[in-house]
């Protein structure tokens, strides 16, 4: 009787043993192998909708979302995006905030300008616009002057009374610093523009400030992207179409992306994290190009960042007496002050909101430092970029290039344009 019970017993157990294991072995699949004894997310548990999209955008910002919202509408293409953060629209995310009831921008002042037709044509798609030239003044030797340096400026700064085009001219070739080569450096092109009076009055501090280096290591570009005017002229940029979207950047992007049906969203996800759970037919990657890259152990691109002060102002008009006031002056600890209750497309309030801009080298990627060793470091990410099957790169992180906002839709059109031709 006792024999019968412990063979009773063993074939209990055995079968317990055979269960368990089953189960174990069963949290084990394809999509999900178990790591440090949890099993990854498959599809479905992430959220996928599909198992496979004809195209896939890493990044929500502009140009992800202008080539998404090109193969869903052009195409009729499946198209996934994925975004790190948790809001859609990159770095032109705008939002109402809470206190005043004001449209801010979270990382900071976006004006959309444009002299190409196409991109005009194009954005008009999405929202209705409302005109705005953008004009800056700055605080200078004590002095509010409009920005860039105009006659205004200079009959300002230096007490003169320059009435015309012909006599700014005249004043800026004795100012300009004269070179036998071509100006090989961000000090070099600005003393060859303005002269060392205004260079070291506004073009030094501020360049410093935003780029916490000295003008003589950056390249060419940054200065010579600054406009000098021999004019009256106080507007920022001279292109022909310039406005704000009447409802704000955000809504331009929910509109691309958030109300197509042939593009699925993902916020809050980081790519390299699901990147072995989705299967797509090509890659739109708009990120840093160094982060798609981190695994081989290169050094990393650098990049300038911004840190926001955020101040309220209850029952006020204005702080200032502009929406963007620069500070040059080296005494101040920061570059700028932005205040978006002066944007004609503001709903109304009692009270103004304004942020203190600092730059930083820590934080969100803003600007591409442009010097010799990043250049020549992205040079070397560029060419694995190449090699990359099915991956195209696009945009201001993945170039390492400054793009204004219509040269970034611009480039996105245009490279949808040559890839789809190639096909």
């Amino acid at each position: 009787m006792a024999g019968i019970k412990l063979i009773i017993f063993l074939i209990v157990l055995s079968a317990l043993v055979l269960w368990s294991t089953i189960q174990v072995l069963s949290s084990f699949s394809s999509e999900g192998m178990v790591s440090k004894g949890r099993p990854l997310q498959t599809k479905k548990q992430r959220g996928f909708q599909q198992e496979h999209y004809d195209i896939c955008v890493v990044g929500a910002g502009l140009s992800g979302a202008v080539i998404a919202e090109r193969y869903a509408n052009e195409l009729q293409k499946s198209v996934l995006v994925v975004e790190k953060r948790d809001h859609i629209g990159g770095n032109c995310y705008d939002y109402i905030d809470q206190d005043t009831g004001i449209r801010v921008s979270q990382y900071g002042a976006h004006l959309f300008h444009t002299k190409h037709e196409l991109v005009w044509k194009y954005v008009q798609q999405f929202s209705e616009w409302t005109p705005y030239e953008h004009k800056v003044i700055g605080l200078v030797d004590g002095k509010y002057v409009p920005i860039p340096v105009n006659i205004e400026t200079v009959n300002e700064l230096f007490g003169l009374k320059i009435k015309n085009e012909t006599e700014m001219d005249t004043w800026l070739l004795n100012e300009q610093v004269k070179y036998d080569h071509e100006p090989s450096n961000a000090e070099e092109v600005a003393l060859s523009r303005v002269g060392p009076r205004l260079y070291n009055l506004i073009f030094k501090p501020y360049t410093e400030k935003q780029w916490g280096r000295e003008p003589s290591e950056l390249g060419p570009e940054v200065t010579a992207r600054i406009p000098v005017r021999n004019n009256f002229d106080g507007r920022y940029f001279g292109d022909p179409h310039q406005a704000l979207p009447k409802h704000g950047y955000t809504a331009i992007f929910d509109t691309m992306l958030m109300q197509n049906p042939k593009i699925e969203v993902h916020t809050h996800t980081d790519y390299f994290t699901i990147r072995n759970l989705i299967s797509c037919g090509r890659t739109y990657y708009t990120g840093p190009i160094d982060a798609y890259f981190a695994h081989l152990g290169w050094e990393k691109l650098q990049y300038r960042s911004l840190e926001f002060e955020r101040r309220v102002q209850r029952n006020v008009d204005f702080f200032q007496r502009a929406f963007v006031v620069n500070h040059p002056y080296k005494e101040a600890n920061f570059t700028r002050i932005v205040e978006y209750k002066h944007l004609p497309n503001q709903p109304a309030s009692k009270h103004t909101v304004y942020f203190i801009e600092h730059s930083s080298d820590t934080g969100e990627p803003y600007y591409p430092v442009p010097n010799k060793r990043n250049k020549d470091l992205f040079a070397k990410y560029q060419s694995m970029a190449a090699k990359e099957p099915n991956v195209t790169f696009v945009g201001r992180l993945a170039n390492y290039k400054y793009f204004n906002m219509d040269d970034a839709i611009l480039n996105a059109l245009q490279l949808f344009d040559e890839d789809t031709r190639q096909r």
